[in-house]
């Protein structure tokens, strides 16, 4: 009886979820929660080459009007490497020149870039700093906006390189310059015509965008981006040397396993059992969702824990929700009060006009 349950068990379909790659450092993360799906050495420090102009591109967006034209200056000449050759006087967009970035990694263009949009490459780089403090990019430090290490480079982690990018891709403008595979743009001096070097773009049908990188001391460095029924998904692979197929591998296995839910939706919500502020609306500001397996769904909780305040004003947090997965709070959401005005009747008014007289 036991040989034929074990023979049973042999041929019983079903599917092993191996996670891995061969890269130095590398991480799957959902963008949309920031949950790690898949980890590596997450938090390891080392250079990142290109990878760097996903900064450089959100950071001129958010600070510059994308559609103002640039005069190219002489800083061009401390350009090296990948480049997308402009020369000194061309006249061309900023937006060109973050396609210009993006697609083809053009040194010559961060270069451009950080000139145009805060008048020194100094500057800029302070900017990329300063954002990278916002978004919590606690092991991120930037010397230049093109991602050259033979001098003094940038330093971050495949963790911090995740959150950047699930950061960039909620902008519109960047989520567009990123996800085009060819691009096209003439200006006084010359006409180019760009290839996105993303070549999953062209190759796996879920790539919603992402950015190549090479130094000799950084090795190859890679972040994309992928959608597929509503599960939003990056990959960031840091000294990898099959980077490609480990991404697209990455992105199968999870798009495979996991389902994305709302879990919270911004607007009213209904507390059962609450009664202090039953007069009263309770309302969420944003929509959570979050990605979980066909296992996980019975064990997600959610917690209420509401204020009791004797003075509150629409607009004021009374509470929070937490949402556990099992044991672990893997998210927390503010609850806030709007007071509804209650009608008063004919005879309340003329007593409070009274009482006010």
């Amino acid at each position: 009886m036991k040989k034929w349950l074990l023979i049973l068990l042999l041929f019983l379909p079903f599917k092993v979820f191996a996670y891995s790659t061969s890269a130095k450092s590398a991480i799957l993360m959902d963008m949309d929660s920031g949950r790690v799906i898949y980890g590596k050495d997450v938090h390891y420090v080392q250079s990142v080459a290109s990878i760097s102009k996903i900064m450089t591109a959100i950071v001129a967006i958010e600070n510059s009007d994308i559609n103002k034209e640039v005069i190219v200056g002489d800083e061009i000449l401390k350009a090296y490497g990948s480049g997308i050759y402009v020369q000194i006087g061309e006249k061309i967009k900023l937006r060109d020149l973050l396609y210009g970035l993006m697609l083809r990694s053009g040194n010559d263009a961060a270069l451009a870039i950080s000139v145009a949009v805060s008048g020194d490459t100094d500057k800029f780089v302070n900017l990329m700093n300063e954002k990278a403090k916002k978004l919590g990019m606690k092991n991120t430090t930037f010397n230049n906006p093109s991602g050259l290490d033979e001098e003094k480079g940038n330093f971050s982690s495949a963790y911090d390189m995740a959150l950047l990018m699930s950061y960039a891709m909620k902008n519109e403008e960047f989520r567009k310059i990123t996800g085009t595979r060819d691009y096209t743009v003439k200006t006084n001096k010359n006409v180019y015509k760009w290839h996105n070097k993303n070549k999953l773009l062209s190759s796996y049908k879920y790539i919603t965008g992402g950015k190549t990188g090479f130094t000799k001391i950084a090795k190859r460095t890679l972040v994309t981006s992928a959608s597929k029924n509503d599960v939003n998904l990056t990959v960031v692979t840091i000294n990898d040397g099959d980077d490609w197929d480990d991404h697209k591998n990455l992105y199968e296995e999870a798009f495979s396993e996991y389902t994305s839910y709302m879990i919270l939706s911004k607007g009213e919500v209904n507390i059962i059992g609450e009664n202090y502020y039953k007069n009263d609306s309770l309302y969420l500001k944003n929509d959570f969702k979050y990605l979980l397996r066909e296992n996980e769904k019975d064990i997600l909780k959610l917690k209420y824990e509401i204020n009791k305040k004797r003075k509150y004003k629409s607009g004021d947090k009374v509470g929070v929700v937490k949402v556990y997965l099992g044991d672990d709070i893997v998210h927390k959401e503010n609850i806030y009060v709007k007071k509804n005005e209650v009608k008063k009747s004919f005879w309340d008014k003329i007593l409070s006009w009274f009482k006010n007289d």
